[in-house]
């Protein structure tokens, strides 16, 4: 009986010793990141950038950044130029992309398809948020956004209908103030950028575009009248900027580590100058989910043509 009652206590602390070996590895483990599994070690991280210039263009330039968050995070950093933001959150999905450029409909869609994380975001002009313009010709007889309520038929230029700025938040504008087909109201023409789309203004191929504010500076070197020219007639609300997510099982102190070495390059000119040169940031600031939660709005009016 002895010899029993023996080996039932040693099995039972042999039990109560595993237990709490199990309870710590599992605490260790919560602590990096992990969720009940061992926290995975990186090796090595991928930026994931939308083409804003050519793709071997924005390669070259980025290389510095890649140099930059080597040294600071202790892991190597490699630039992926995407074909499409489609790529991009697939690679975020994935895990083939660990750091995302996205621009705020693209992190909407990257947060709902790939649970992705936004860290920072772009300070441009002083302002970490943006609006979107109506202009027109400055001697049309278009003066405000009503006028273009109010008058069927007009000829709209946008960029590309996949555009935050460009046409998304002025279409949600629109739709708002009572046009209820934007496709039978107006001649939409999608003329493939902002630039492009005030100089159809100008040039007067259309009766009005939608740009980002200011997309008038792109043409003052070739066309130094524009401001005289083509004026603004309205805004949209405000846009936050676009920014920087990282994927969502990356290691919590490897994300910590990226947000404190973006949020460094503010006193970092060098560095600072590529994203200048890249993507027009004047500097970085933090970002939250809950700050694009106007942006989703908009989302959702158009999430069908959003994922054609």
């Amino acid at each position: 009986m002895k010899k029993i009652l023996s080996l039932l206590m040693a099995f039972g602390l042999l039990f109560a010793v595993t237990a709490c070996g199990t309870s710590e590895e599992k605490s260790d483990e919560n602590a990096n990141g992990g969720d009940g599994e061992k926290a995975e070690e990186v090796k090595e991280l991928t930026m994931g950038f939308i083409p804003s210039q050519e793709a071997d263009q924005i390669a070259d330039n980025v290389k510095p950044l890649e140099e930059y968050l080597t040294e600071q995070l202790g892991v190597p950093v490699k630039a992926e130029v995407m074909i499409d933001f489609v790529g991009l959150v697939e690679g975020m999905r994935t895990g083939q992309i660990d750091i995302g450029f996205t621009n705020p409909f693209g992190y909407v869609q990257a947060k709902e398809r790939a649970d992705v994380e936004v860290l920072v975001k772009a300070i441009r002009n002083g302002s970490d948020t943006y609006k979107a313009q109506f202009i027109a010709a400055a001697d049309s007889d278009l003066n405000s956004v009503e006028d273009l309520v109010a008058q069927e038929g007009l000829t709209w230029a946008f960029g590309d209908t996949l555009s935050t700025s460009g046409y998304l938040f002025p279409a949600s504008k629109l739709m708002e103030m009572g046009v209820e087909n934007l496709d039978t109201f107006y001649n939409q023409t999608a003329v493939g950028g902002h630039d492009n789309a005030v100089l159809a203004v100008l040039e007067g191929q259309a009766d009005f575009a939608t740009t980002f504010d200011d997309a008038r500076d792109t043409l003052e070197k070739d066309h130094p009248d524009v401001k005289d020219k083509v004026k603004v007639i309205g805004y949209t609300d405000e846009i936050p900027n676009d920014g920087v997510s990282v994927r969502k099982d990356l290691p919590e102190d490897m994300k910590a580590k990226i947000k404190e070495a973006f949020l460094a390059i503010n006193d970092n000119e060098d560095v600072l100058a590529v994203m200048t040169e890249v993507y027009t940031w004047s500097g970085i600031a933090e970002a939250s989910d809950e700050e694009f939660d106007i942006v989703r709005d908009v989302y959702a009016k158009f999430k069908d043509q959003l994922e054609q």
